[in-house]
């Protein structure tokens, strides 16, 4: 029976690590943020609905999303998060169902849904974090500073832009107290990998939740 695990964490926390050690390990890793990426391709209606909520500003010349633009609305103003998460939430949704499904006609032994909002949707009741069910959780865990790093290395953040987002999200201490398991990213990447093959074994282990009907 296919156990269902859901992976999250905190921008900068590490999750793509953790999700690519699991998938080494033999995991089939479901990534959230990249079929919002498919699904937002040019030219398509999710596109098409999201420039109609926040202006055309939010297309670059190519005709693809200006992620930054976009990001530069919704991570100052809780309503505009709450209504680009209205557009996507159900395409979304339907298209990790859809992965699931499959994966359980497979038989795959474990699915990790990478969805980095995962405790966030839980609590409003939105998104495939309400609308799944889950044999275990998991976060993701790093110091703010670290958080702070990375993006500035990897996104090109401001400072002040990388603690914006970081405020726009759940905090990672409460993301810890609402997850079956931790893992804690503060140290080297061995020391990670290390956590992440200990708890593979316990997952491989661990019962898994019959499906609905």
């Amino acid at each position: 029976m296919t156990r269902i695990v859901g992976l999250s964490g905190g921008i900068g926390s590490g999750k793509s690590t953790v999700a690519r050690r699991l998938a080494a390990l033999g995991a089939t890793v479901i990534d959230a943020d990249a079929i919002v990426h498919e699904l937002q391709a040019p030219g398509s209606p999710l596109l098409a609905e999201i420039a109609a909520a926040f202006g055309a500003d939010v297309i670059d010349a190519a005709g693809r999303l200006d992620r930054a633009a976009l990001g530069a609305i919704v991570f100052r103003d809780a309503q505009a998060r709450a209504r680009l998460g209205a557009i996507t939430h159900p395409p979304v949704v339907a298209e990790i169902a859809r992965r699931v499904a499959r994966a359980r006609s497979e038989r795959v032994p474990v699915v990790v849904l990478d969805i980095p909002l995962l405790f966030e949707g839980r609590r409003a009741g939105t998104g495939a974090a309400a609308a799944l069910q889950f044999d275990a959780t998991i976060v993701v865990w790093a110091p703010e500073d670290a958080q702070i790093e990375r993006q500035i290395a990897r996104d090109g953040y401001s400072r002040e832009e990388a603690v914006r987002r970081i405020r726009a999200q759940l905090p990672l201490h409460e993301k810890k107290n609402l997850a079956d398991f931790v893992i804690d990213n503060a140290g080297t990447l061995e020391d990670t990998e290390r956590q992440v093959d200990a708890l593979w074994e316990t997952l491989s282990r661990r019962p898994a939740r019959a499906a609905e009907p």
